[in-house]
This record gives structure tokens, sequence and C-alpha cells, in this order.
């Protein structure tokens, strides 16, 4: 089984941001998700890996042995675009996103272009409702109470 390259790392968050991030709103829309997702969640920022800030963490467990570690919230301020790794599919997710404002959806992120694009109440929505899912669903190393 492969090992998992998205790990919680010992480099600072905010020398990663202001040495990875050159466009001048992306750096100030990545200092205000900080501080955002770091009140919403109750946990500090780390980097996972060379280019996301996580914040908490859970273990999951796939139906084929894959298992590992990833932030409870997150996200990485890419060159085109922020990614965000913040949704649990949950009905309530669901119809959330289509208040969100405008964004794309993947896999397991969802990709905007500036916090502009969205509204920040319910990026807060969808951040404590995944937040929930996790807590009920997963084993939370870094959980509230624990």
């Amino acid at each position: 089984m492969a090992k998992n390259k998205t790990t919680v790392t010992e480099i600072d968050v905010f020398d990663f941001i202001h040495s990875y991030v050159e466009n001048e709103q992306k750096k100030s829309d990545s200092l205000e998700l900080i501080k955002l997702m770091g009140k919403w969640s109750g946990f500090e920022p780390k980097m996972w890996g060379p280019t996301i800030i996580g914040f908490g963490s859970y273990h999951y467990k796939y139906a084929n042995g894959h298992e590992g570690d990833a932030p409870m919230l997150g996200f990485s301020p890419r060159k085109a675009q922020f990614s965000f790794y913040i949704y649990a599919k949950t009905g309530k997710n669901d119809a959330l996103l289509k208040a969100f404002g405008k964004f794309k959806m993947g896999k397991a992120c969802i990709y905007v272009q500036k916090l502009a694009d969205i509204d920040i109440s319910i990026l807060e929505q969808i951040c404590k409702e995944t937040l929930i899912y996790l807590n009920e669903n997963h084993k939370c190393g870094a959980c509230k109470g624990e």
C-alpha cells in the first residue's frame, strides 16, 4: 500500500503563505481563511504536505484497506484557484452549495477563484456541517473534547 504524501509537516503556515502566494488578493484571502477556519474549527492551522493548510485531523479507512489521516478542514491557495477540503457529502451540504456562489466541484474539492465569489456565511455552515459529520463518522485524533 502506498504511503500518504499528505501528512502534517513542520513548515510554518505563515511562512508558507508569504513565500508561496504571489498574488496579494490571494494572500489576503488566505490569511482571512486561516482566521475563519481556525475560529470555526477550534484548531490551529498546520501544513499538510507542501501546500495544504489544515485544521484538526481525522482517521479514514476505505473498503480496500487504504487508511490514513487527513485534515478535518483545509484549503490550498493554488496559483489558479483555491482548493477547499471542507466538504462532506450530506443532504445539508448539498443544499448549502446551491447558495454558495461561484465555484466548481471536483471529486473531493471545491474550487474557488477568490473569497469575494462565495458567501462566507455559507462557507461557515458547510465547514461546521462537515465537522459534525466527521466527528460522528470517523475517529478524530484531534477532535474537541478528546
